[in-house]
């Protein structure tokens, strides 16, 4: 089975605990490893300033996870992040990585 390469940037409400932030995480990694994802990379970008303000928010924290997996651990991930009210935005893409860069040694 061809597993495609995608990057998952969440923001989380400013409000939320350090412990919190780290269960959530550690929620969706386990989320992504029992569907079959592989190569899961988490970096937390920490608290940063929105350009404009999502629901009444003017600061959040930035979550970007990166994984190989199938198209089914998106839905899986994107629905389970809709519904979660710690979670103001997230945004799921697919990474191209067959392009190849034209680098001469």
């Amino acid at each position: 089975m061809f597993l495609n390469h995608y990057e998952i940037i969440y923001i989380l409400k400013p409000n939320i605990t350090e412990e919190m932030n780290l269960t959530i995480v550690h929620e969706y990694k386990n989320l992504i490893k029992k569907n079959g994802g592989t190569n899961i990379f988490v970096q937390h970008r920490g608290r940063r300033h929105l350009s404009y303000n999502i629901q009444n928010y003017y600061d959040a924290i930035y979550v970007q996870m990166s994984f190989e997996g199938n198209g089914n651990i998106i839905k899986l991930l994107e629905k389970s992040m809709r519904f979660n009210e710690n979670i103001i935005r997230y945004l799921t893409t697919r990474q191209d990585l067959s392009i190849k860069s034209n680098i001469t040694v």
